[in-house]
């Protein structure tokens, strides 16, 4: 159940990514990007458990925000603060083993959980894993693929987030009613299956060459591993890696990420995590039950919506893994941003005008479309490419540290503005969505004026281009 997509995957990737790309590196892209799976599946199983276990604790808007809704993301802030420590340290395979034992330990702690403290510790270890995920999985990816394949290889770690995303709605709407009072459980406690699957195939994977040339001066197993990869002149690869690592020493403060020289990397880094949550995605996935109820919907049509939402995600995420190495990472950008602003804008008017759930509905899948063809297919493959070999890792740490961070304040205080009994816009939500369509408004400005196209250059020539010598 958990593998079979991704071989769908495989197959719908474009038959030239596929000549450039052996079977070997698709399947243990495939393998890491699994980490993307069980991220999507803790991120938004919680949905489902919300309410329930509102009515269980009986805790304050404030302590159900911190604790029970947001616990998660704090612990993704966490890991990935810290995740490109061990990753850039340790090297990206081993990380990725831990991965799959922190989701496991999440898994069945929150199913076995009997107060919200203990329930809050497990979700906060999930959210570790998540957050190491965001840093080692995409890194990982970049450093096995090519130039004119890494886009779509490294989409594919978003491909089994909003795969994970919509089997968790499916999870959770069929799970609805098998346990009684106790369902929640059962929707947390299904995350141990893919959890366990991943942890046992990532031991299969071969470390990063490029990690292991400019870490461990291992050339004799980084050019084994990138024979395997199907690198056709490795000598070649070898030297041309090597060479990018000594002339980036060789300007100083090697590994100093905050160095005057990667400013401008620094800065895409920021404003592509920043604006993918001021899009307010991570809001719509965390309360799209709460979301439909206040319109009207009814709670268990509320969840069918829900899986209409992950469908929709799934469906646009290929389109923007068939598109990110044809037209670029920018265009997907500018498409997203259109779709983006359109879509939030009538969200807005629909609460305000009172207009049919139905209307509501369709402005909602817009924008999950613009969501995943746009900032969901890009903004990890753009911040695992931007940043050097030496501090790829820690760069790829930084952006999804802002990232988080930003998604982790969201959900934090969406319950102070939108629940129904006590929340600010308590009578109607509209002011939210106008809010979020403001800001991608400002983000289709940063993205005609800042932001470089990377689609078919090496990550050695990006560093020539984007690190400010």
């Amino acid at each position: 159940m958990f593998i079979e997509p991704n071989k769908t995957a495989a197959a719908l990737l474009p038959q030239n990514g596929l000549a450039k790309a052996s079977g070997y590196v698709i399947r243990i892209s495939l393998t890491a990007a699994l980490a993307g799976f069980i991220f999507g599946f803790d991120t938004v199983v919680i949905s489902g458990a919300n309410l329930p276990i509102k009515q269980l604790w009986q805790t304050s808007p404030l302590f159900h925000g911190f604790f029970i809704m947001s616990m998660a993301l704090w612990g993704t802030v966490v890991g990935a603060i810290f995740g490109g420590i061990p990753t850039q340290k340790w090297g990206r395979k081993k990380v990725l083993v831990w991965i799959g034992i922190l989701f496991s330990l999440s898994a069945f702690g929150t199913a076995f959980a009997q107060d919200p403290y203990t329930f809050s510790f497990f979700r906060f270890i999930g959210g570790l894993g998540i957050g190491v995920s965001s840093v080692a999985a995409p890194t990982y990816i970049s450093e096995i693929s090519t130039r004119g394949n890494r886009g779509r290889l490294v989409a594919l770690y978003q491909f089994n987030i909003v795969f994970g995303i919509l089997v968790a709605f499916l999870s959770n709407y069929f799970l609805q009613g098998v346990g009684g009072a106790n369902d929640w459980r059962w929707m947390l406690g299904a995350l141990a299956v893919p959890a366990l699957i991943y942890s046992v195939m990532v031991i299969g994977v071969p470390e990063s060459p490029r990690w292991l040339l400019t870490n461990k001066k291992d050339d004799g197993s980084a050019k084994k591993i990138l024979s395997m990869l199907g690198v056709a002149n490795v000598d070649a690869e070898v030297s041309s890696i090597m060479k990018s690592h000594q002339h980036e020493t060789s300007l100083g403060n090697r590994s100093n990420l905050f160095s005057r020289k990667y400013k401008t990397i620094l800065w895409l880094a920021f404003m592509v995590a920043f604006f993918n949550q001021v899009s307010g995605i991570n809001f719509i996935l965390y309360y799209v039950p709460e979301i439909l109820e206040r319109a009207g919907l009814a709670s268990k049509e509320s969840l069918a919506n829900s899986i209409a939402i992950g469908g929709t995600n799934l469906l646009f995420t290929f389109v923007g893994l068939y598109l990110i190495d044809r037209i670029g990472r920018k265009t997907l950008l500018l498409i997203g941003s259109f779709g983006y602003i359109a879509s939030l804008a009538m969200v807005a008017w629909c609460f305000y005008s009172g207009a049919g759930a139905g209307l509501l509905m369709t402005f909602l899948l817009l924008f999950i479309a613009a969501h995943a063809i746009g900032q969901g297919a890009v903004i990890w493959v753009f911040i695992s490419e931007i940043f050097p070999n030496n501090v790829r890792a820690l760069g790829q740490s930084f952006g999804a540290s802002i990232h988080w961070v930003f998604a982790a304040i969201i959900t934090l205080v969406t319950p102070i503005f939108l629940d129904k009994d006590n929340g600010i816009f308590k009578d109607n939500p509209w002011p939210i969505f106008a809010f979020f369509a403001f800001m991608m408004a400002l983000q289709l400005v940063w993205v005609l004026m800042k932001v470089p196209e990377t689609k078919g250059v090496s990550l050695e020539d990006l560093e020539k281009k984007l690190v400010n010598e």
